[in-house]
């Protein structure tokens, strides 16, 4: 059996994520940021979704038997992952089943990112239940980098969101918590420390808290943190620290809102193909 993996060079990458029909979010988003740092992106989509759930009113089939066949074939193929990277998750049966996929490749040396989609803003997003919180929790024992937005962070650590944001010591028993339930290194995005707007990194093998500070810009787009985990993740697959990581993805994410903040639509989230230039 060939090893894809080894024949081809660059990193491959395989996203496990929805993919809208219309909208610049989960797949659309991530495919055209990892495509252009130079990545081989395979792509396994969890649901197909009408739109965006932004509009409010949304169609979502589910792919759990196409996803199983196509790993079927993946494996008789020899096709191999340097990373593997989780996102929406429809159902306890898929998690279940990314969850021992991951477990498969992480022993075959991929790397693996979990972005546990679910909610912002101290709400889930729309669709999304209780029962979606303890699926991702199967997903999040098997990472290497997890990639939560403060919500979705304090709904897997059981803790309570506050508006106002979170002291120094309850950072610390975030990590804690969601250290307790599997996670290794972490970035939890859309945070507020002290009063003060920052993303979280927590990397384990270090056993190192850092914050890095950002200033807010008032605008909503989804898929932003779509776009962050995808910029996160090549850049760290370049070689790139942690830290500098997660500064590339702050900065590319802040400038791709600031160029779009006057778009008329922004339900549908930021047209990517016409400003990749910013991720150079």
């Amino acid at each position: 059996m060939q090893n894809y993996r080894e024949k081809t060079a660059g990193r491959q990458v395989l996203l496990v994520n929805d993919l809208a029909g219309y909208g610049k979010v989960a797949l659309s988003a991530m495919i055209p940021v990892l495509s252009h740092m130079g990545h081989h992106i395979y792509n396994l989509p969890t649901a197909l979704v009408s739109n965006t759930l932004d509009y409010g009113k949304f169609d979502i089939l589910e792919t759990t038997d196409y996803m199983r066949n196509t790993i079927r074939v993946w494996k008789e193929l020899g096709f191999r992952f340097d990373a593997v990277s989780t996102g929406f998750i429809v159902s306890d049966v898929q998690a279940k089943m990314i969850a021992e996929f991951c477990r498969e490749q992480r022993q075959d040396g991929a790397v693996i990112f979990v972005d546990p989609i679910m909610g912002d803003d101290g709400k889930l997003y729309n669709g999304i239940t209780e029962q979606t919180v303890m699926h991702m929790k199967e997903l999040v024992q098997v990472s290497d980098y997890m990639v939560p937005n403060y919500t979705e962070a304090v709904y897997l650590a059981g803790m309570r969101y506050d508006p106002e944001g979170m002291t120094m010591e309850e950072t610390d028993e975030l990590i804690g918590r969601l250290r307790e339930i599997g996670a290794r290194s972490m970035v939890i995005t859309s945070a507020r420390v002290d009063h003060q707007d920052v993303v979280i990194l927590y990397d384990h093998e270090a056993d190192k808290k850092q914050l890095l500070p950002f200033t807010s810009i008032p605008v909503r787009f989804p898929g932003t943190g779509d776009i962050f985990s995808a910029v996160f993740m090549g850049k760290l697959l370049e070689g790139q620290t942690f830290a500098n990581s997660t500064r590339k993805a702050m900065d590319a994410v802040s400038t791709l809102i600031d160029r779009n903040k006057d778009n008329e639509d922004k339900f549908k989230g930021i047209p990517l193909e016409t400003c990749l230039e910013v991720l150079e």
